[in-house]
């Protein structure tokens, strides 16, 4: 069979015929809109455009165009076990990272689970990723995480951190500051956080001082909040009361978290990333879509993990208006009288926004990406796939993607002009490269584990079990 061609580096690229979800502020559909692309950038989006000379043309029809999915969460190293941990609880994921298989990672096996992260994001229509790279036990991961994003196709934002150590010691040491500020300077990133958490009820703050070397560095703060039983309110206490809580920070699930907490985030200007399949699964506290809308607090949707989860955005989009209304039925039919639920609230129009504009907007990239309208960057997705079933008749753009898309199905995606994926398949980046890399590091990761290798995938615990949590620092 032969290969589709593919537009020369630079060359302008017209698409053609396509229903467009501009995700503008209106959320303007095209039903049989255009869109071209000149010199990385969205020319025009429209209807019949007029291009120029040898410009490469997709054909678009029988398609959905819409922006690069954005992914504001995701631990890209672990994919390096991509679904190991199917079975797990909560706890047992802590232990895992915190004192097992994650403790053993090398360097090059962390850049591994980074490079294969990255040509998964892309094969799924997800153009940026916020790297939450938290097992970053010794500067050489963070430079080895770092350097596999940077030479990845893709956009990635890489948020260091650490959970092997507390975070005022960490973000102090400065061989990791230089990291920071490396990645912060280097234009083939689009952007750098710190990531890091606050699960000790503590009225002194330790964590302050990390707040104070992102301010410092001019990054913003990323952190898992409102997960049961580890970050919970008194981290949003703390940090509203030191005057830390800014504009444009990102508050991890959010799932158990007070009135008071949804308020503090609301007023400073926070946003939620929502991991529904996690929250789901793991406990950390019903998914809180109906608290985010309640509060107007922004969201955005993220993947989480690989060694659990799907590594695609169209799952998060689908557990999430699942997960919305699952709960409306149920508190409706817990009512006296009990009642039914007419017109549900979240729609699927709603959670592509998530899954678009809402992870722009959460990492203030709202004026380059997330929406197709001229003069943004050229991050551009063609769903369609002629030899499925499941693509005819096309009705409800909205609601093909939610709930009828998969990765399956995204043919075409470009991320700044440039094309990574055509015709349904990757041709960015070196798959049999980085899966050589791959089979290193699971061949090393099963010698040094050992026995438990396969003790660890099917955990067999009685009920009356619980382990014990080490997540939580000591000063």
């Amino acid at each position: 069979m032969p290969e589709t061609p593919l537009p020369h580096s630079g060359q302008p690229i017209v698409f053609r015929h396509g229903i467009v979800l501009t995700m503008d502020d209106a959320h303007t559909v095209i039903p049989d809109g255009d869109v071209l692309v000149v010199d990385g950038k969205i020319a025009e989006v429209g209807t019949n455009l007029s291009v120029p000379d040898n410009t490469f043309e997709i054909d678009a029809a029988g398609g959905i165009l819409m922006p690069g999915m954005v992914d504001t969460h995701r631990h890209m190293w672990q994919t390096a076990m991509r679904a190991y941990g199917a079975d797990w609880t909560l706890t047992q994921y802590f232990v895992w990272y915190y004192l097992q298989h994650g403790a053993k990672f090398r360097p090059q096996d962390y850049a591994a689970g980074n490079l294969i992260s990255a040509l998964d994001a892309i094969e799924s229509g997800v153009t940026t990723s916020v790297d939450w790279s938290h097992g970053l036990r010794t500067p050489e991961h963070g430079w080895a995480a770092y350097e596999a994003l940077a030479n990845s196709p893709g956009r990635f934002v890489f948020a260091y951190g650490n959970i092997h150590v507390s975070p005022w010691e960490w973000t102090a040491d400065p061989e990791v500051q230089k990291i920071l500020t490396a990645s912060r300077d280097d234009s083939r990133m689009f952007g750098t956080q710190i990531a890091f958490d606050v699960p000790n009820q503590d009225e002194n703050f330790p964590e302050l001082a990390a707040y104070r070397v992102a301010k410092d560095l001019g990054l913003r703060v990323t952190t898992h909040a409102g997960v049961w039983g580890a970050t919970n309110d008194w981290g949003i206490r703390n940090a509203y009361a030191a005057g830390v809580m800014e504009e444009g920070f990102t508050y991890v699930h959010a799932a158990t978290l007070s009135a008071d907490s949804y308020q503090k985030i609301a007023a400073t200007g926070g946003n939620v990333s929502l991991a529904t399949e996690s929250e789901d699964t793991c406990g950390q506290g019903y998914p809180p879509v109906h608290q985010l809308r309640k509060y107007g607090i922004p969201t955005s949707l993220s993947v989480d993990t690989s060694v659990w989860f799907s590594a695609d955005l169209f799952s998060a989009m689908r557990a999430t208006v699942n997960a919305d209304r699952a709960l409306e039925h149920y508190l409706a039919h817990q009512l006296e009288p009990a009642e039914t639920v007419t017109h549900v609230k979240l729609r699927a129009e709603d959670v592509v926004h998530m899954a678009t504009r809402g992870g722009a907007q959460a990492l203030g990239k709202d004026g380059e990406i997330g929406s197709l309208e001229k003069g943004k960057l050229a991050d551009v997705v063609l769903l369609k796939n002629e030899h499925s079933a499941t693509w005819a008749p096309l009705v409800n753009p909205w609601g093909q993607v939610v709930y009828q898309a998969q990765r399956g199905d995204v043919h075409t995606v470009l991320v700044g002009g440039e094309v990574v994926k055509s015709d349904g398949r990757l041709v960015a980046g070196d798959l049999p490269g980085v899966k050589a890399k791959l089979d290193d590091t699971v061949s090393y990761l099963e010698r040094e584990v050992g026995d438990e290798w396969v003790a660890g995938m099917h955990p067999e615990i009685p009920e009356v079990e619980v382990l014990y949590n080490p997540y939580q620092y000591k000063k």
